[in-house]
């Protein structure tokens, strides 16, 4: 088991999935564990997976900016809201600063997209033209994320 088996491996998975270098980074370590190999050659895997890493940014590869703004316009345009995105995006290893870097740049060119993205939850959730109550109603939107200003425009 070598180093090129291990980056075959990412490409492949980078050919499926768009991700963020320290969540390849955590798939490359959990595939590791998964083989069924001397724990000697496990442990030189292991401490191959930052060149490899390396070698696919530099290749462009993997891009944590492109990634940051892909899937904060994807998860916008999916009715979620911008407290979902911020946990999902850090959960998945970036750093607080270029998530709010890049929360910056999309809110630029995207003026209102909260309260689209908000407009879209209700209407998946079906909430407008249903019997609930108004308190309901605003629980499940702040259990999405949404604020409570924003909730109380969308639901009227």
């Amino acid at each position: 088991m070598d180093e090129k088996i291990l980056l075959n491996y990412s490409v492949k998975y980078l050919s499926k999935y768009d991700t963020s270098k320290n969540n390849l980074k955590y798939v490359l370590k959990r595939k590791i564990y998964r083989m069924k190999i001397r724990d000697i050659e496990k442990n030189s895997l292991l401490k191959s997976i930052e060149s490899i890493l390396n070698k696919l940014e530099r290749n462009n590869f993997i891009n944590d900016k492109r990634y940051l703004l892909s899937k904060i316009t994807y998860l916008s345009k999916s009715g979620k809201s911008r407290k979902y995105i911020l946990n999902y995006l850090l959960k998945k290893g970036l750093d607080r600063k270029d998530v709010e870097f890049a929360f910056s740049k999309f809110s630029e060119n995207n003026l209102d997209w909260e309260i689209s993205s908000a407009k879209l939850f209700v209407k998946r959730k079906k909430l407008i033209n249903s019997s609930e109550s108004y308190e309901k109603k605003l629980s499940k939107m702040a259990r999405a994320g949404f604020s409570y200003e924003t909730s109380k425009k969308i639901l009227g």
